[in-house]
């Protein structure tokens, strides 16, 4: 997958923004709150950084796909380092996951309002 592809996948989400963050990272957001991370900074020398279910977290890490993300494995959030060997339809599978579990915590309202 390449980085403009990821950046397209993300922004595709119903509500998801874009924002540079931590000197070049591209941080996308839902409502202002943060679901994917692609760059230098936050993941500590590039790749992406996403939010993934329980189950996901623990098998993407246990079977050595992924890393818990820096600063953000507490949250249940892996890290891919290198971007290019990642299968796009299947990234873009799992960055829809991750919006939908930080959409979901939004409020009714701004559920609606985003048609969620």
């Amino acid at each position: 997958m390449t980085p403009e592809a990821f950046d397209e996948a993300c922004l595709a989400l119903p509500g998801a923004t874009m924002s540079v963050q931590w000197g070049d990272d591209h941080v996308f957001k839902v409502c202002g709150k943060m679901f994917a991370v692609r760059g230098e900074g936050v993941t500590l020398g590039g790749g992406i950084s996403f939010k993934a279910s329980d189950v996901a977290f623990e098998v993407l890490t246990e079977t050595g796909r992924a890393r818990p993300a820096p600063y953000l494995a507490r949250a249940r959030w892996v890290h891919f380092a290198e971007l290019s060997e990642l299968d796009a339809d299947e990234v873009a599978d799992w960055v829809r996951s991750a919006h939908g579990l930080v959409a979901a915590k939004l409020t009714r309202k701004l559920r609606a309002a985003l048609g969620l």
